[in-house]
Formats: structure tokens, C-alpha cells, sequence
């Protein structure tokens, strides 16, 4: 009887673990799927003038300002795809404990 129950026992622990890999595995392909859309449309745009300032260029109080101006629509447009994301891999990592 003691076999049975610990054979029970083991057999739903390790399908608890695969299922959590399972979990993982699905979160981690669905971030996989959306990062390099929201990558491209949002980190590689340079708003910050940095390429510019690194090659000597100065820049103008106006150049600054739509530089300025670019970077808060950019963040306001990026902002929920970033927020998605993080919850995606916070979930990742919950289920990974």
C-alpha cells in the first residue's frame, strides 16, 4: 500500500514538473514571438542624439527639443508593448520557482 501511494506521489510530482516546463516553454516562445517586433519599432531608433554628439556633430536647441519631443511619443507609443513584456517574463520566472 506504501509503494502505491509513493508511486502516486512521484508520478504527480513529475507531472507538476513537466507541466511547469510546459508553462515555460509557452511563455518563453510567445516572448521569442513579440520581442523582435517591439525591438526594432522601439530600441533601435536613436531619439537620443547619442550617434550624433559621438561624431562631434553639436546640436541645436531645436534639434534637441524634436530629439526630446521624438523620444516621449516614442516612449508613450512603446510603453505598453515594454509593460507586456516585462509581465511575460515575470511570469517566466514565477514559473520557473
Amino acid at each position: 500500500m506504501r509503494f502505491v501511494a509513493i508511486s502516486l506521489l512521484f508520478t504527480l510530482a513529475l507531472a507538476g514538473c513537466q507541466s511547469k516546463a510546459k508553462k515555460v516553454q509557452q511563455l518563453q516562445a510567445q516572448y521569442d514571438a513579440e520581442y523582435p517586433a517591439y525591438s526594432k519599432d522601439c530600441l533601435d531608433e536613436d531619439t537620443s542624439g547619442a550617434t550624433r554628439l559621438l561624431t562631434g556633430e553639436k546640436l541645436t536647441n531645436d534639434q534637441i527639443a524634436a530629439l526630446e519631443a521624438k523620444k516621449k511619443a516614442r516612449d508613450a507609443r512603446c510603453k505598453p508593448e515594454a509593460d507586456r513584456l516585462a509581465e511575460i517574463q515575470r511570469e517566466i520566472l514565477a514559473a520557473q520557482q
